[in-house]
């Protein structure tokens, strides 16, 4: 998961509650898949998929080996 958002003091609370609510929706979907695969790339050396293969990979990924589910 990505690291969560940094506030700046001169942020409003209402900004902060929105990044800090924004950031964990986005974790909790899925959605931030992208930014966590964009962060191993840079950590790791390897040359990132441009962002539509890397869905279609995961998409496909998952239809081979779905996760877990609740029914």
């Amino acid at each position: 998961m990505t690291a969560a958002p940094r506030h700046q003091p001169a942020d409003s609370l209402w900004r902060r509650c929105w990044l800090s609510l924004r950031w964990w929706v986005r974790g909790v979907i899925g959605a931030d898949a992208y930014d966590n695969y964009l962060q191993w790339c840079r950590r790791t050396g390897h040359t990132p998929m441009p962002e539509k293969t890397f869905w279609r990979d995961q998409c496909d990924r998952q239809d081979r080996n779905p996760p877990a589910q609740c029914c």
